[in-house]
């Protein structure tokens, strides 16, 4: 298919680097220059405004965040506004249920298709094709699609015919892996603070009764008290648990957990960790069980 790809972050720009080893034609595009070199090196077009990369048959986006979103989209020189009649815009994004509905209708009122396609991962993932797809929209449209999901994912699943609904689904699973987090480190924090070796009571617990991949993916930062770099920043966990509340609200379902969460990160960034993975409030249970002394200060 012919594409563009507009967000180039780790999670983009491995995704637009998989769609051209997939034999693709793809144009990218991002806001902050100087992101596309590589991709560039694979093959790809380098474009230097929105309306370049609409000119294919589909455009798919991965921002940060709804203000990301709506400056793309919704912008007099934005994606709606040089979309042809029946392209179709694939959101990859993790934004607000409210957003995607609203994309949802302006690309309608517009003759654009749009489907929501928010992905699980990290860039690890992200760079080995093996990200979890979850689409929602027009079935045709998303079957027209699955070729682009294939090249990104190891697997794709459709929840549903209203884009939001994707979002929704994307939004609620960050909330149980932060929840996991938080967990993970109070747990560490009560066998470390017995001098329980760490590391050694994380391998047990996930090659046992937790054996999963994000266990043992965040299990292991928080042993190691490891936060930097950031796969995935605090910042943006912070912002999913606010779009999972603001849902909440919208559909009075009380999530008292992520109430908790979203001071978890409050207290983090107040103490400077917003430039951590979002992993380190894992280690914030360990810092108040130590007073900040020995390796319970994220580093």
């Amino acid at each position: 298919m012919k594409l563009g790809f507009v967000g180039l972050g780790r999670m983009g720009s491995a995704m637009a680097a998989n769609l051209l080893k997939a034999g693709h034609e793809v144009s990218v595009f991002n806001r902050t220059p100087g992101r596309s070199a590589a991709l560039v090196a694979l093959g790809a077009r380098e474009a230097s405004t929105l309306a370049e990369i609409c000119r294919g048959d589909a455009v798919i986006s991965m921002l940060a965040d709804d203000t990301a979103a709506s400056a793309v989209v919704l912008a007099d020189d934005g994606l709606l506004a040089h979309l042809p009649v029946n392209a179709i815009h694939i959101s990859m994004s993790t934004i607000s249920i409210e957003l995607s509905e609203h994309l949802a209708q302006a690309h309608a009122l517009a003759g654009q298709r749009y489907i929501a396609a928010p992905v699980f991962g990290r860039p690890d993932m992200a760079a080995s094709a093996k990200l979890f797809i979850v689409t929602a929209g027009d079935p045709a449209t998303i079957a027209v699609c699955q070729p682009l999901f294939k090249a990104m994912g190891q697997k794709t699943v459709s929840i549903g015919t209203q884009p939001w609904a994707a979002n929704l689904v994307k939004l609620s699973g960050n909330f149980l892996m932060a929840a996991a987090i938080e967990a993970l480190g109070e747990a560490v924090a009560l066998v470390g603070k017995a001098g329980i070796d760490r590391s050694a009571y994380i391998e047990l617990l996930t090659s046992t009764v937790f054996n999963l991949p994000s266990y043992k993916t965040y299990g292991d930062l928080i042993a190691r008290s490891r936060f930097e770099p950031a796969a995935f920043a605090a910042p943006l966990g912070y912002k999913d648990i606010r779009l999972a509340l603001a849902a909440a609200e919208t559909l009075r379902v009380p999530m008292p957990v992520a109430s908790l969460l979203r001071d978890r990160f409050l207290r983090l960034f107040a103490q400077g960790g917003e430039s951590l993975d979002w992993s380190a409030i894992g280690g914030l249970a360990t810092k108040d069980a130590t007073d900040g002394l020995n390796d319970a200060t994220p580093h």
